[in-house]
C-alpha cells in the first residue's frame, strides 16, 4: 500500500472513530434526557392524581374521573393506582391490584422510586394525607421517545455515512497534497543515471522532512559524483601520463636488445630506463596524492593546527639539504597562541605547503626561498617568495590546473600536479591561493586562511 493511501486511511479511521464516539455520546445522552423527561411527566401525573383524589374530598369519584379525562392527556398505555395502608387499590374505578405488595412497600420505605419495567417507565410516590397514608404508582410507555430515537438513529447513520465518505476523499486529497513534493522527489530521482550524476533534486522552500530528505540526498549525490569523478580522473590521468615513459622504456629496451652492443651502450640504455622509471614514480606519487586529496575533499578530518609550528617543521626538513635554505619570518606575532590556530588536516596541509615550496626551489635552481607568516585580525596569511624566472601573466590562470607545467627548461619540468593539489587542498580548508609574478623577477604565492 502506498504511503498516501495509508495516510488517508489512518486519517479516515481516526476521524470516523472520533465521529462515531461523538455520535454515540449524543445518542445515549439524548435517550437519557428523554427518559428523565418522561419520568418527570410521570411524577407530575402522580402528584396531580394525589391532588385530585386525595385533597378534593368534596368532589365525587365520578366527577374526578371526568375532570381527569377531560383536562389531562392520557399517556400511551397509562396505568395509575392509589394504594391505601392495606396495599389495596382505591379511589380509581379500576381496583385491579397491578403492582405487587413488595413494590408498594418499597415505595413506602424509599418515599419515591422510579424504574423501567420492560417498555414501561414506572414512578411511585408515598403521599401522606388526613385520610391516611397512600402510595401512588404511575406507569406508561413513552412511544413518542421511541419514535424520536428511531428517527435520530436514522439521521445519525446517514450523517455518519456522508461524513465518512467525505473524510475518506478529503483525507486522500490532503495526503496527496502533502506528499506532492515527495512524488516530485521520486520522479527526479528516477532521472539520475551514471551519465548525469551532476543532477540535483529540488529542495523546495518548506523546512520539513521532505526538504531535509532532498538536502541529504543531494549531499549523498555530491559524494558519489566526487567518487566517480575521482575514478575517471585517476584512470584518465594515469593512462595519459604513464603511456609516454612506458613507451620510451619499451622502445629503449627493444633497441638495446635488437643486436649485440658495447657495455657502455647497455649502461646508457639502462640509465635511460632509470630516468623514465623515476619519472613514472613521480607521476604515480602525484596521482596517488591527488586521489588522496580528492577523497579527503569529501570527508576531511579537521583539527586545530598551529600554523607557525607546521612551518617550522617544514623548514627544518628542507634545511637539511645542502642546497638553498628556507627562511621563516613572522609578523604581528600575537600573545594568544589561539590566534595562530587554523582548522585543517595536518597531512594535507603539509602536502600543499611542501608542493609550493618545492616549486619555489625547483624554479629558482635551489636558491633561497623566503616564507612570511603574517597574523592579521581577520586572517592568517602565508607568503612564499622565490627567486625564479617568474610566470608570464598569460600562464598564471593555468598553473593551478592538473598536469599543466609552465617550465621552459627541461630541468624545471614536472608532472604538473603540485600546484593543482595545493590549490585544491587550500580551498578545502576555506583558504585561498593566489600568485603574483612577473617575468624575470620571481614569484610570490600568497595563502590566506580566514579566522572563525
Amino acid at each position: 500500500m502506498k504511503l498516501k493511501d495509508r495516510l488517508s486511511l489512518y486519517f479516515t479511521l481516526i476521524s470516523t472513530l472520533t465521529l462515531l464516539g461523538v455520535l454515540c455520546a449524543v445518542y445515549f445522552t439524548f435517550i437519557k434526557f428523554l427518559e428523565a423527561d418522561f419520568f418527570d411527566r410521570l411524577t407530575d401525573r402522580t402528584m396531580v392524581t394525589a391532588k385530585l383524589y386525595l385533597e378534593a374530598d368534596e368532589i365525587s369519584a365520578d366527577s374526578l374521573n371526568t375532570v381527569r379525562d377531560q383536562y389531562l392527556e392520557t399517556l400511551n398505555g397509562e396505568v395509575i393506582r392509589i394504594y391505601n395502608a392495606k396495599n389495596s387499590a382505591t379511589f380509581i374505578g379500576d381496583d385491579q391490584q397491578y403492582w405487587s405488595s413488595e413494590t408498594i412497600n418499597k415505595v413506602r420505605k424509599q418515599k419515591k422510586i422510579q424504574f423501567i419495567d420492560g417498555e414501561r417507565q414506572v414512578v411511585g410516590i408515598f403521599y401522606k394525607d388526613n385520610q391516611g397514608d397512600f402510595v401512588i404508582l404511575a406507569s406508561a410507555i413513552d412511544q413518542s421517545t421511541y419514535s424520536r430515537i428511531d428517527k435520530l438513529r436514522k439521521v445519525m447513520v446517514m450523517i455518519f455515512i456522508v461524513i465518512f465518505i467525505g473524510l475518506l476523499l478529503s483525507g486522500r486529497w490532503i495526503a496527496k497534497r502533502i506528499l506532492k513534493p515527495l512524488d516530485l522527489f521520486i520522479n527526479e530521482v528516477k532521472q539520475i543515471k551514471s551519465s548525469n550524476l551532476h543532477f540535483r533534486v529540488q529542495e523546495g522552500t518548506n523546512k520539513d522532512e521532505i526538504n531535509l530528505l532532498a538536502q541529504n540526498f543531494n549531499n549523498l549525490m555530491e559524494h558519489l559524483e566526487q567518487a566517480f569523478v575521482l575514478q575517471k580522473t585517476f584512470i584518465a590521468n594515469a593512462s595519459h601520463e604513464l603511456r609516454t615513459p612506458v613507451t620510451r622504456m619499451m622502445i629503449g629496451a627493444e633497441i638495446a636488445l635488437s643486436q649485440e652492443r658495447q657495455v657502455s651502450d647497455y649502461k646508457k640504455a639502462l640509465t635511460s630506463v632509470m630516468e623514465d622509471s623515476e619519472k613514472m614514480d613521480k607521476i604515480i606519487t602525484g596521482l596517488l596524492n591527488l586521489a588522496q586529496a580528492d577523497l579527503e575533499f569529501g570527508a576531511p578530518q579537521l583539527q586545530d593546527i598551529r600554523i607557525d609550528e607546521t612551518l617550522w617543521i617544514i623548514s627544518e626538513e628542507w634545511n637539511k639539504r645542502p642546497a638553498g635554505r628556507l627562511s621563516i619570518e613572522i609578523q604581528n606575532m600575537p600573545e594568544d597562541p589561539a590566534q595562530l590556530t587554523i582548522q585543517a588536516n595536518p597531512t594535507l596541509l603539509s602536502i600543499a605547503l611542501n608542493n609550493i615550496i618545492s616549486n619555489a626551489f625547483k624554479f629558482s635552481d635551489d636558491q633561497d626561498v623566503h616564507c612570511l607568516l603574517n597574523i592579521q585580525a581577520q586572517a592568517i596569511e602565508i607568503t612564499i617568495t622565490d627567486q625564479g624566472p617568474g610566470i608570464p601573466k598569460a600562464e598564471q590562470e593555468n598553473i593551478f590546473k592538473p598536469f599543466y607545467s609552465s617550465a621552459s627548461e627541461s630541468r624545471h619540468q614536472g608532472n604538473g600536479m603540485g600546484l593543482y593539489m595545493a590549490h585544491k587542498i587550500i580551498s578545502l580548508f576555506k583558504g585561498t591561493l593566489q600568485v603574483n609574478s612577473e617575468k624575470g623577477v620571481g614569484s610570490q604565492f600568497k595563502i590566506s586562511f580566514p579566522k572563525f
